[in-house]
């Protein structure tokens, strides 16, 4: 039965968690792009686009209240910018992991003046200092999984959605056939070897970071129970679209109408 939130080693709770995965993402910082895009070869960029097309109905509305929550060092929110006309409300970005970011205020401050402001808050997901039923929209792009709990993550997004506000959360997952069977043994063997060697590091190699990811993909619900725990929490019209052979994919769901 996969877990109910992240676990990382040598982690026994939540706040330790909590503790564990924020450093861990401060510390690949400086790395974290590159990594992304060398070990997905570029498939990443094609799945934030994807993302930010499926909402660009709701982007579209100058004065939309968005959030890309757990937004890392920003490529998410850059993909959402495609989307906002000039002078639109200022897309939230916000994670936990300060250095990430920093990282990611640079890159959309490099951005400037040609695309619509984002404003970055440094924020844990399950702890939002956002008024409830304030927000029309929520996405998070490979953060949610690192949640020291799901279902606490969903009720912290349905609470600041308003009602009928959308929700959308793109992560890995494992496909099946023999896809799964390659794609097991590159995250398993390739991929921690490869960001080790990128990264140059130093942690041991049974808790480094890119031991870790493959780890947190397998302990992460597959499509039919997370769609259950979202529907459970009070989400509506919930439904996953797998990208490439289904490495990732994007749940959406709507707040239900009643406040």
């Amino acid at each position: 039965m996969p877990q109910n939130g992240a676990r990382p080693a040598g982690t026994s709770d939540e706040t330790s968690v909590t503790q564990s995965v924020r450093q861990m993402f401060n510390s690949i910082a400086p790395r974290y792009d590159l990594l992304n895009h060398v070990l997905s070869a570029g498939v990443d960029r094609l799945w934030w686009r994807r993302t930010a097309r499926r909402f660009g109905a709701i982007l579209a509305i100058p004065d939309a209240a968005i959030l890309d929550i757990c937004c890392g060092t920003g490529d998410m929110t850059v993909a959402l910018l495609e989307y906002r006309p000039p002078a639109a409300r200022p897309v939230l970005a916000a994670d936990f992991a300060r250095a990430m970011l920093s990282r990611g205020t640079e890159k959309l401050a490099a951005r400037e003046p040609q695309a619509p402001n984002a404003l970055a808050v440094e924020a844990d997901a399950l702890h939002l200092p956002l008024r409830s039923a304030s927000l029309d929209l929520v996405v998070t792009a490979f953060g949610f999984r690192n949640l020291a709990n799901y279902e606490t993550g969903l009720r912290s997004f349905y609470r600041i959605l308003k009602p009928g506000g959308q929700l959308g959360i793109l992560d890995f997952s494992v496909p099946g056939g023999l896809i799964g069977k390659v794609y097991g043994v590159y995250f398993h063997r390739v991929l921690p070897a490869v960001g080790r060697m990128i990264s140059a590091s130093v942690d041991a190699p049974s808790n480094g970071p890119y031991n870790y990811l493959p780890t947190s993909v397998g302990n992460f619900p597959p499509p039919p129970e997370m769609l259950s725990l979202m529907r459970a929490t009070g989400f509506t019209n919930c439904a996953w679209q797998p990208y490439t052979f289904g490495i990732a994919g994007l749940y959406t769901a709507t707040r239900s109408d009643v406040a």
